[in-house]
């Protein structure tokens, strides 16, 4: 077997172009002077029938020959250097038999033996105490003829960053430097393994003052260097800073600054490199990736984050866990757990197992978007695996509980909560359970529940009060209703409006003699709500006063409860038997864009479409639908071939029944002739015929509340 003892330096130097270059000029024939090229691992060839070795005796302690002492930039041996400048590319070799008995000693001698020991060195310097007499004594061991590549290969393997400098200091006392650069630059690199940006930054002030100019590498080191140290913004400013310096960033340098732009908030600048990118067919790192991903989701563009992962996988990059967790992160926030689902199970079959992060974004994925089954399967592999969870993470499922009428899941979370031993229940953790307690009907366990806050030094909150409010009034409990409003005002509590709604929606559940206790507590929230509800309950015959203050009424508040309060309202005018009150709610629900596209005409269908109407808004509707359907009889105006209600085929979280139960019991008592399609799921049909029929032998409509 032959051996190749040249190997390439060059990795020491810069990080992307292996060079193999000899030191010297290639000797005279006959020449007795040894030739040393020095190398950092030997590469093993096939086998040959001769043994190349470009350098004989050499150790720690030898002399080192004249040529290879002084290192002359001119002649072509720059290209050992991280400069980015290209050198010889000449080899000097020395033929040995493979069968002569100095063979063996010949490789013992070779610079890979000196390499070894340098590596020695450099372990011992990592070791020693940080001070220039330990430094000077571990050095000594180079003895009085150094090299400058046996400086750059002790520095550039060292990890600890104040000996490391202090090793810096000795060399360029010693030696008569040709590319001072090489050695601040391995030094800074020292100080990017150990994150050390503020050394690396003094140190190339350092350089600076010594008139030593940076170089290619010099940045990108600093550049990286503040990517590892989350340093985005001072990545962007040592970018920005190497064209007062001649120098031109290399396609690797750009693909990293698409990352530390993003970062760093700068989306314009990070998208425009991304676009250079993949025009220019720059090499971009999975970090990148995960970074170009991150800009998306945050920015909203969902399919940008898609459309990237797809790009990097035409291009060849393997996504990592990173850029799959970002994904499923991106996913969830855009409220697409289909889609979050399908990378998990990608990211499984391409053998990435799920850590924390993962099951996190899962969590938040399955859980924002109410995927129920979906979130507590997550929660029990975690728990199956002994990932602990977060609180946050902990009240996402809460939460999700909640919103689903998951009681007893709800009530298994918190008791794991309790006994997980790094968690305890917080006041989101002990609101969720009194809500899904409230929701239930469940007021026992909810006033236990609410005790059990008070003794973890927790004050219920708007949200609690709200949750206890809707429970007492579920079960009809008025007086603990006025009682819990009072305690929120005594807790110094401004009622907003999400509470003055869930106030309205406990006026429809109570009896009339009770209503007026709570018409009280509605003024006080909120007066313009109380006049409109006063003008209800006291059945006020003053139809302009009515109109006015209701219109006041959905001027004032947010556009994400209008729907709400006209919805409530609305139900309580059925349940005061006030049909033509409704009916003016209904019409400037229309009006104001709060109820849209609720009735449709085609010439093959007439329909009513109900779903997101309460049960109150919804009958009310109806009525309406009905008198314009006589009205277009009456007028001569021909009914379409078919008729048709929508209710939608969902059901309340908390209920057993939903509006096309309550329907289907009501269009009975009213004898109509819609009868639910069999191969159309909430809707009741009925045709021209039928309907004409039914709406001329109907007396005055009339309403009747279910």
């Amino acid at each position: 077997m032959a051996y190749h003892l040249c190997s390439s330096p060059s990795s020491l130097f810069h990080d992307r172009q292996p060079l193999c270059n000899s030191l010297s000029s290639p000797p005279k024939l006959g020449s007795k002077t040894s030739t040393f090229t020095y190398s950092f691992k030997p590469t093993l060839l096939p086998s040959q029938p001769k043994i190349l070795l470009q350098m004989t005796n050499v150790s720690l302690q030898d002399p080192i020959p004249q040529e290879t002492q002084n290192l002359n930039p001119s002649k072509g041996n720059d290209s050992q250097y991280p400069d980015g400048k290209s050198g010889s590319s000449s080899k000097n070799y020395i033929w040995v038999n493979p069968k002569s008995s100095r063979a063996s000693q010949l490789r013992k001698n070779s610079y890979d033996a000196r390499y070894a020991s340098l590596m020695k060195l450099a372990e011992s310097l990592n070791s020693c105490s940080p001070n220039e007499e330990d430094v000077v004594e571990v050095l000594r061991g180079l003895g009085d003829r150094i090299l400058e590549q046996d400086a750059v290969t002790v520095i550039n393997n060292m990890v600890n960053p104040e000996t490391a400098y202090l090793a810096l200091r000795y060399f360029q006392q010693r030696l008569k430097l040709s590319r001072e650069v090489i050695l601040y630059n391995v030094t800074l690199k020292v100080f990017r393994k150990c994150r050390g940006f503020d050394r690396a930054e003094k140190l190339f002030d350092e350089m600076l003052e010594r008139g030593v100019k940076p170089v290619n590498t010099t940045f990108s080191t600093m550049i990286t260097c503040a990517r590892l140290c989350s340093f985005p913004h001072k990545a962007v400013e040592w970018f920005e800073k190497m064209p007062s310096f001649g120098c031109v960033p290399d396609g690797v340098t750009y693909s990293a600054m698409i990352d530390a732009y993003g970062r760093a908030g700068n989306v314009n600048m990070a998208l425009s490199l991304y676009d250079r990118a993949r025009t220019q067919k720059w090499r971009i790192d999975p970090v990148t990736f995960s970074t170009l991903i991150k800009i998306y989701g945050t920015s909203g563009n969902f399919d940008g984050c898609l459309n990237v992962y797809e790009e990097m996988k035409a291009l060849g990059v393997k996504p990592n866990l990173v850029i799959y967790n970002t994904l499923i992160d991106a996913m969830g926030r855009a409220k697409r757990p289909w889609q979050a689902k399908i990378i998990y199970r990608e990211m499984k079959k391409n053998g990435f197992l799920p850590n924390f992060g993962t099951y996190a974004s899962l969590l938040r994925a399955y859980g924002r978007a109410r995927y129920g089954e979906d979130a507590l399967s997550v929660y029990k592999e975690m728990k199956e695996k002994g990932v602990e969870l977060t609180v946050v993470l902990y009240n996402t499922l809460l939460a999700m509980c909640a919103d689903l009428g998951y009681v007893d899941e709800a009530v298994e979370i918190v008791e794991d909560m309790k006994n997980s031993g790094t968690c305890k229940p917080d006041s989101w953790s002990f609101s969720s359970l009194i809500t899904v307690y409230s929701c239930s009907g469940k007021v026992l366990e909810a006033e236990v529940t609410l005790n059990e806050m008070f003794e973890a030094g927790y004050e219920p909150n708007i949200f609690v009060l709200t949750s206890l409010i809707q429970c007492y009034g579920k079960a009809q409990r008025t007086d603990d209703v006025v009682r819990t409003f009072h305690r929120l005002l005594e807790l110094g509590i401004t009622p907003d409006e999400r509470f003055c709604c869930c106030l309205l929606n406990v006026m429809t559940q109570t009896p009339k003699e009770e209503l007026s206790k709570l018409t009280d507590c509605v003024e006080k929230a909120d007066s313009k709500l109380g006049h409109v509800v006063q003008l209800l309950v006291g059945e006020q015959d003053n139809d302009e006063e009515f109109k006015r203050g209701s219109s006041e009424l959905f001027d004032s508040i947010g556009s994400d409860v209008r729907k709400a309060y006209c919805n409530c309202l609305i139900d309580i005018c059925v349940k005061l038997d006030l049909l033509q009150r409704a009916c003016e709610l209904l019409d400037l629900g229309i009006t104001l864009e709060i109820y849209t596209d609720i009735q449709s005409r085609s010439s093959t269908q007439w329909s009513l479409y109900l779903k997101g109407l309460s049960l109150g808004a919804a009958l009310t509707a109806l009525h309406v639908w009905i008198n314009d359907l006589t009205k277009a009889l009456e007028s001569g105006e021909e009914l379409p071939p078919l008729l048709g209600i929508n209710t939608g085929h969902g059901k309340h979280k908390y209920s057993d029944k939903g509006l096309a139960a309550v329907f289907e019991s009501h269009l009975k008592e009213l004898n109509a002739p819609f009868h639910e399609a069999p191969d159309k799921v909430g809707w009741f049909l009925t045709t021209k015929v039928a309907a004409q029929s039914w709406l001329e032998s109907r007396s005055s409509p009339g309403l009747v509340a279910a």
